[in-house]
């Protein structure tokens, strides 16, 4: 790669920090139009179909190479698949029959807090006194969206299930990236990305024929297969591709960046195009969160070199 070309290469990933999040947040705004339309599984199913087969034309002569691999590893794709795809795909559309766009993404936004803390009781990673503030920070934030920022009448809150169906999925994202560190993979991103969402696939069928056959199952027309191809479009193939271009051009550190316009993204698209209304309990949530992902992910030892 010339000078020029590693130039603008580096210009693109940078324009992709500010592109990447309002991708990942096209899935918010599907997940709350989805209600009557399609069913959360056959939702999450097409989604995925659409991604894992654009991925595969990319990556064929790849995962082709890597067959034997794939074959005995069948199970660990599954596994992630079910992690990434069935619980942190279904479920986040189940959670938005209930709760907003704006709760789906500054609950979401915590998940590197979570990541850190499971790293420490998983992996035995070190965490600073710096650190351990900021997990409070984020975590109350969480609880102050969750309850309204009714805190003087904690007992008394009215708990939407939809909060709880989107804290389980960003447990199941915390799992599915401390197992991809404990699964290192000679594969690709997009090859690797290709495999899991095949394994997510193999979970999602067996509930999404079950939804299919249920009477109040809404029938599949042109709105449902538009969502399916928007969900795998924008959050699915192109939001993975464009974070997986961002971090192997500036490094996973200025990658990471883009987890602060997460929140910001989504609840300006949720009031653009769903008309919510964002409550001072959505700022105070923010202004906890935001800084608490800062402090967390400030390592103690050596920075990332992007």
């Amino acid at each position: 790669m010339t000078n020029a070309e590693h130039g603008a290469a580096h210009r693109l990933a940078y324009a992709l920090i500010f592109v990447t999040p309002a991708l990942w947040c096209v899935n918010y705004l599907v997940a709350r139009w989805s209600p009557g339309v399609v069913a959360p599984h056959t939702l999450a199913f097409g989604r995925w179909a659409i991604a894992a087969a654009l991925l595969a034309v990319f990556t064929g002569p790849e995962l082709l190479r890597h067959r034997a691999l794939l074959l005995a590893q069948w199970r660990r794709f599954v596994v992630l698949g079910a992690l990434g795809m069935w619980i942190c795909g279904a479920w986040v559309y189940i959670a938005a029959r209930t709760t907003t766009a704006t709760n789906l993404s500054l609950i979401y936004s915590v998940s590197p807090v979570m990541i850190a803390l499971a790293s420490v009781l998983w992996l035995h990673e070190r965490f600073t006194p710096r650190q351990w503030l900021g997990a409070v920070l984020a975590l109350t934030g969480v609880v102050n969206v969750i309850i309204r920022g009714h805190w003087g009448a904690l007992g008394a809150v009215q708990w939407v299930p939809g909060d709880l169906w989107v804290v389980a999925a960003t447990a199941s994202w915390s799992g599915f990236v401390l197992l991809q560190r404990r699964w290192p993979t000679p594969l690709g991103p997009a090859a690797h990305l290709s495999a899991v969402a095949t394994g997510g696939l193999v979970v999602l069928l067996p509930f999404t024929l079950w939804e299919l056959a249920r009477p109040d199952t809404p029938p599949l027309g042109a709105h449902a297969l538009g969502l399916m191809l928007l969900a795998g479009l924008a959050p699915g193939a192109a939001a993975y591709w464009c974070y997986s271009f961002v971090q192997r051009q500036l490094g996973v550190a200025r990658a990471s960046s883009q987890l602060y316009l997460g929140p910001l993204y989504g609840a300006a698209m949720a009031w653009l195009f769903l008309g919510e209304p964002v409550g001072w309990h959505h700022a105070v949530g923010a202004a906890l969160i935001l800084p608490g992902i800062w402090l967390v992910s400030q390592r103690s030892g050596p920075r990332d070199p992007g």
